[in-house]
């Protein structure tokens, strides 16, 4: 495809081609060879030997020596494991289904951001909102909330019958009841992550963050709501 031009173009370089000779003899130094690290088999054909960016490499970050040409972003694979890897070849993602939940300002966003690979897909009723608003996040006009809550359906529809081809599905909410959250859970074959804090916590939190200084009384309610709801 065209917009990975720039991809082919640093692979075929020579100075990565250098790069990822020094890379794979300095890891064959004692060991005969490479030794992939997902299977742990001895690596025959040097033509079989890939490097897999932990990092995916994008045309946004592709310049980025810091990911692109550092050794510790690049594990050496055999060519089955590098397939499995980018699900190629017949190999399929597994597709985890997670509901993340916790009351607001727990920390939902930053785990799933912290946690999440390229080619997740991620159902949040802010970021739709935002999505079909082009408001912050956090700015959620009560008219829109049908077609939001129309759009969420849809998506956890295609999550539930495991439609696409995503790799894992991250669900973020409050689901502070118990009854609803578990039987979702169970609807979508999705495990349940919770983002403990306590009632204070989000208040600091809530305090601390500019981007609500003109809406804290709504967000405390918002917060005060979910500890009164939860079970």
């Amino acid at each position: 495809m065209a917009k990975y031009a720039i991809l082919q173009t640093f692979y075929a370089s020579d100075k990565y081609r250098r790069f990822r000779l020094a890379l794979i003899l300095e890891r064959s130094k004692g060991k005969g060879g490479v030794i992939c690290v997902e299977c742990g088999k001895l690596i025959a054909k040097p033509i079989d030997i890939h490097s897999h960016h932990k990092i995916e490499l994008t045309p946004e970050n592709v310049n980025d020596y810091s990911i692109s040409m550092n050794p510790l972003n690049i594990d050496l694979k055999c060519h089955d494991c590098h397939d499995k890897g980018h699900y190629r070849f017949g190999y399929k993602p597994p597709k985890k289904v997670y509901l993340i939940y916790g009351p607001p300002l727990s920390g939902k966003k930053t785990l799933v951001k912290q946690s999440i690979e390229r080619g997740d897909i991620v159902v949040d009723m802010d970021r739709l909102f935002s999505a079909v608003s082009m408001l912050p996040y956090y700015d959620k006009p009560d008219n829109l909330l049908t077609n939001v809550i129309g759009i969420r359906t849809l998506l956890l529809d295609n999550i539930k019958v495991r439609q696409g081809k995503w790799f894992n599905a991250w669900i973020i909410g409050g689901y502070a009841d118990k009854f609803k959250r578990e039987r979702l859970a169970d609807d979508l074959g999705a495990e349940l992550v919770y983002c403990e804090a306590t009632k204070e916590e989000c208040y600091a939190r809530l305090e601390s963050d500019e981007d609500r200084k003109y809406r804290v009384t709504e967000w405390k309610t918002y917060i005060d709501d979910w500890f009164e709801k939860y079970s």
